[in-house]
């Protein structure tokens, strides 16, 4: 299907590996040219680049931190004048450090919220600026279903996504009026290549909770978002859609 994307250009954050990097290569296959930010992962940031590319857009790796306000209008600033335009941002970049509240250091705390939640804030905010003043754009936030019902071990993991949440009803209800569309992706456990390496025994754990019996893939993650990009999508908004196989109910 056509999603109509063709010369639009997008900003993945947390772009070099896993559902980021899925997003970008299948918002490059639907026409996009795509700039993704990453940390530290440059080799891989550099192949994300080639294949959308590859698909005849635009690719653009910038390095930079996420839980920084600069580097955000940094990178929306130089995607612009790179590109000639933005018209969509997918806020995905994300980190985990686990352990109960009891062993749970304030920098473990500080952290996990200041990358996950800040960092959504930040290229949110960068974007709506453009957003704003053309009178388009669509923001996709990618949270998880441990924001919405808490997860053991993860309360720093779990409120910085559920936070992902509020801010985005928020900025729904406050950039609506401008043509702007702002969702959030909330996927259950995702077998990507950090997944793997988790033990089987957890691992069966969640694939239990599951009713499809089967773990999302990366791409499964990424053509949901590249259709709330489209207009197809075009009436939806301060929404938030689980892609977990029914692992939340």
């Amino acid at each position: 299907m056509d999603l109509g994307l063709k010369g639009k250009s997008a900003i993945v954050t947390g772009g070099s590996l896993g559902i980021g990097a899925a997003i970008a290569v299948e918002l490059a296959k639907e026409g996009c040219s795509v700039a993704v930010n990453y940390r530290k992962h440059d080799d891989e940031a550099k192949q994300v680049v080639a294949e959308v590319e590859k698909h005849g857009g635009k690719g653009l790796a910038i390095k930079a931190d996420v839980s920084s306000f600069a580097d955000a209008q940094k990178m929306v600033d130089e995607v612009v004048k790179k590109f000639g335009r933005l018209d969509i941002m997918v806020s995905n970049a994300g980190i985990t450090w686990d352990g109960p509240v009891w062993k749970m250091t304030e920098q473990q705390f500080d952290q996990v919220l200041n990358v996950n939640l800040k960092g959504c804030f930040n290229y949110n905010k960068a974007a709506a600026l453009v957003f704003k003043q053309q009178r388009s754009g669509k923001i996709v936030n990618i949270s998880s279903i441990n924001g919405m019902r808490g997860k053991f071990a993860q309360c720093n993991y779990a409120a910085s996504k559920g936070g992902e949440i509020a801010l985005s009803k928020s900025l729904a209800k406050e950039l609506g009026r401008f043509n702007v569309n702002v969702n959030v992706v909330a996927p259950g456990l995702v077998m990507t290549e950090m997944m793997k390496s988790v033990p089987p025994e957890f691992q069966a754990v969640a694939l239990a909770e599951t009713v499809l019996g089967r773990f999302a893939t990366a791409e499964d993650c990424a053509h949901l978002v590249a259709f709330l990009c489209s207009d197809l999508a075009r009436h939806i908004t301060g929404e938030i859609i689980k892609i977990d196989g029914g692992q939340y109910i």
